[in-house]
């Protein structure tokens, strides 16, 4: 017969046996101390390498996206540079355009009235010998009239007729 006393069975046919359990036991333990020299370390020491390597993957990672953002700052200032420096060449081209537009239109009009001058000489110059040549014509046309009068006697009507002659000859030289 078999007596049961809890959750020990005690008895030849199917009880518990201490000594097995205790030989369980010491195999396990044994097993647990081996599990923990050569699996526990290396597996502890494999995890501890995977946590600092994604730590420093995060640390790289913030320390990329600083950089970036730096560099942005960056680019953007030195967009707004040029977009000053341009700014100030397209208004100094704009300066420089004015001061040459000014400047042609100083010299075109001191050409002009350089021009006029010019005009204005060349036609005193035609004018005086105009006059000159018209003395020269009215001198020499005395003379010829001087000379036919002291050649012959005119009458008033020759005389008139003489007049009419020369004023005609001078109309046809024109």
């Amino acid at each position: 017969m078999q007596a049961y006393t809890g959750w020990l069975m005690v008895g030849a046919e199917g009880g518990l046996m201490i000594g097995d359990m205790l030989a369980q036991l010491f195999f396990f333990l044994v097993l647990l101390a081996l599990l923990a020299k050569f699996a526990w370390g290396p597996l502890m020491n494999i995890m501890k390498e995977r946590e600092e390597h994604i730590a420093n993957e995060i640390d790289t990672a913030e320390k990329s996206r600083e950089e970036a953002a730096r560099m942005q700052r960056e680019a953007s200032e030195e967009l707004k540079k040029t977009r000053q420096e341009a700014q100030a060449i397209i208004d100094d081209a704009k300066k420089t355009a004015g001061q040459q537009e000014r400047a042609i239109m100083e010299s075109a009009r001191e050409e002009a009235e350089r021009m006029k001058l010019a005009a204005r000489q060349e036609i005193e110059q035609e004018k005086e010998k105009a006059v000159q040549a018209l003395k020269d014509q009215v001198a020499s046309l005395s003379v010829l009239v001087a000379s036919k009068v002291i050649e012959k006697e005119l009458s008033e009507q020759d005389q008139q007729q003489l007049i009419n002659d020369y004023i005609k000859e001078v109309g046809e030289e024109r």
